[in-house]
C-alpha cells in the first residue's frame, strides 16, 4: 500500500522528467549534433540518477506511508511519530496539534453532558417533593386549599425555568439580546414575579434605585439571574420581618446594583464555592432543596453578558450579591 501510494504521488513528478530529458536531447538534435548512441546513453543514465533519486525518497518515507495507508483503529495510531523529512514531520505536528484539539472538544463535550445529566437526576429528583405535596393536598377532604397549590405550582414553574436555560446556556449567545434596560423596572418586575415568596417568608423588599437608571443588558437572561439573587436571599432568610434591600450605586462610569439580605449568611469556607456547579455547601444541606446550579447559572450568564458578579457574606449577618455594569 506504501508502495502503491508513493507511485500515484510521483508518477507526474516521473513524466515531467522523461519530458525534460527528451527536450534537451531534441534541442542538442536540432543543433546538428546526431550521436544516437549519445542519445542513448544520457537517457539511460537520466532514468538510473532518476530512479535512484525515487528509491531513496522512497525509503525515506516507507513508514510514513505505510502508517498513513491504513485506517487507525484508535487515536493513537495516528500519532505514530514515522516521518523523515521535513514536510511529513510538519504533516505529524499538524496531525498531533488537531489531536489535542479534539481531545480538547471532546472533554468539553463530555463534561457537558456529565453536568447535563447530574443536573437533570438532581431536578428530577426534587420535583418528586413538590407532586408529593400536590398528591397530598387531592387528597385531603374538603375545599382545595388554593394557596398551597399555588407554592408547588410556583416550585415546579422554578424547576422548569432553570431546566430550561441550563439547556440553552450552551447557544447563549443565538437567544442573546443587548439593549438598555431600566434597572429599577426590571428589579420591580423580578420582585412581582416573587411576591408569594415574599409574603410566605415575611420578607420585605426594600428598592432603591433611581427611577432613570439603565443598563446595557439583555433583559430576559438579566431576569433570571436576578430572579436568582432574590430567590437565595428570601428562602435563606429564615427570620420573619426581615428586609431585602436592593439599591443602586454609580461611581466611576460603572453602575452597581447591591442585593443585601438579613439572612444567615455563607460561611467563609463556602463563599469561594457557591458559583461552583452543584455545590449546595452548608446552607443548601439545611433546605435540602438546592441543585447548586443557581447561581453556578447566573454567574456564567453574567459573565456571558460582561457583568461583573461579587458576593460578600458573614454568618448570622447577611449576604451582599453586587452586580456591576
Amino acid at each position: 500500500m506504501g508502495l502503491r501510494l508513493f507511485i500515484r504521488e510521483h508518477i507526474s513528478f516521473f513524466i515531467f522528467e522523461i519530458f525534460v530529458v527528451l527536450f534537451i536531447l531534441s534541442l542538442y538534435w536540432l543543433d546538428g549534433f546526431r550521436n544516437l548512441n549519445t542519445a542513448i546513453y544520457s537517457l539511460i543514465i537520466s532514468l538510473i540518477l532518476l530512479f535512484s533519486f525515487l528509491l531513496i525518497r522512497y525509503f525515506t518515507r516507507r513508514n510514513y506511508l505505510n502508517k498513513i495507508s491504513q485506517l487507525p483503529e484508535v487515536m493513537e495510531d495516528a500519532l505514530q511519530k514515522n516521518a523523515k523529512t521535513t514536510e511529513y514531520m510538519q504533516t505529524e505536528t499538524y496531525m498531533h496539534e488537531l489531536y489535542h484539539v479534539y481531545q480538547k472538544e471532546v472533554q468539553a463535550l463530555y463534561a457537558n453532558q456529565s453536568r447535563q445529566e447530574k443536573f437533570l437526576n438532581q431536578w428530577i429528583h426534587q420535583m418528586k417533593t413538590p407532586i408529593s405535596v400536590l398528591e397530598l393536598l387531592l387528597q385531603e377532604e374538603g375545599p382545595l386549599n388554593k394557596k398551597n397549590v399555588q407554592e408547588e405550582v410556583d416550585r415546579i414553574r422554578k424547576g422548569l425555568d432553570m431546566v430550561l436555560v441550563n439547556a440553552r446556556i450552551e447557544r447563549f449567545e443565538e437567544d442573546m439580546q443587548v439593549e438598555q434596560v431600566n434597572l429599577k423596572a426590571i428589579v420591580t418586575e423580578t420582585i412581582n414575579e416573587n411576591k408569594r415568596l415574599f409574603i410566605t417568608n415575611h420578607v420585605f423588599p426594600v428598592i432603591r434605585i433611581n427611577d432613570e437608571l439603565t443598563v446595557a443588558s439583555d433583559s430576559k437572561w438579566l431576569n433570571f439571574v436576578l430572579g436568582q439573587f432574590i430567590t437565595n436571599a428570601v428562602k435563606y432568610t429564615f427570620e420573619g420581618n426581615k428586609k431585602i434591600i436592593i439599591s443602586s450605586e454609580v461611581t466611576d462610569g460603572s453602575i452597581l446594583l447591591h442585593i443585601q439580605d438579613e439572612g444567615i449568611g455563607i460561611p467563609k469556607s463556602d463563599l469561594s464555592r457557591v458559583t461552583k456547579a452543584f455545590f449546595t455547601g452548608e446552607n443548601g444541606r439545611k433546605t435540602g432543596e438546592s441543585t447548586g446550579m443557581g447561581l453556578y447559572l447566573a454567574n456564567e450568564i453574567c459573565q456571558k453578558l460582561g457583568h461583573q458578579l461579587s458576593i460578600k457574606s458573614e454568618v448570622n449577618v447577611g449576604t451582599t450579591v453586587t452586580l456591576t455594569f
